[in-house]
């Protein structure tokens, strides 16, 4: 049977691995010890646990329902408005993305240097989300 460690899962359940492991620690999911000590979660018992968050609604944090699947969650360090384009700058750990949109979805979506925001990436464009 396929197992998976606490990071597998995490990325497999769309959280973070503190998260998968608060759960694990909760008895939320089961976990077992592999012969190096990692704790390991059974395919099934996996698989279960994420229809259950399917059916509540998802884990602790907001969902954001959109087609663009690259997101890249960070902090907005630059915002440049022009008459009617502008210019957002955010960073994302390692990465840096600037996206160009116009002015009146800059403002309508109040970003401002220093709030959080994903950039979202599909093919060659950057959608923004207000966090």
């Amino acid at each position: 049977m396929q197992s998976y460690t606490i990071g597998q899962a995490a990325r497999l359940l769309g959280v973070s691995s503190d998260t998968a492991r608060r759960w694990a620690d909760a008895g939320r999911v089961a976990t077992r010890r592999d012969e190096t000590g990692r704790r390991l979660i059974d395919g099934k018992d996996l698989a279960a646990f994420s229809v259950e968050l399917a059916g509540a609604g998802g884990g602790d944090e907001d969902v954001s329902y959109t087609s663009a699947r690259n997101a890249f969650p960070g902090i907005v360090t630059a915002v440049k408005l022009g008459d009617v384009a502008a210019q957002v700058e955010i960073q994302a750990g390692p990465h840096r993305l600037v996206s160009l949109l116009t002015r009146e979805a800059v403002e309508e979506l109040g970003l401002e240097v220093g709030m959080e925001a994903t950039a979202r990436v599909k093919s060659t464009n950057v959608h923004i989300d207000r966090s």
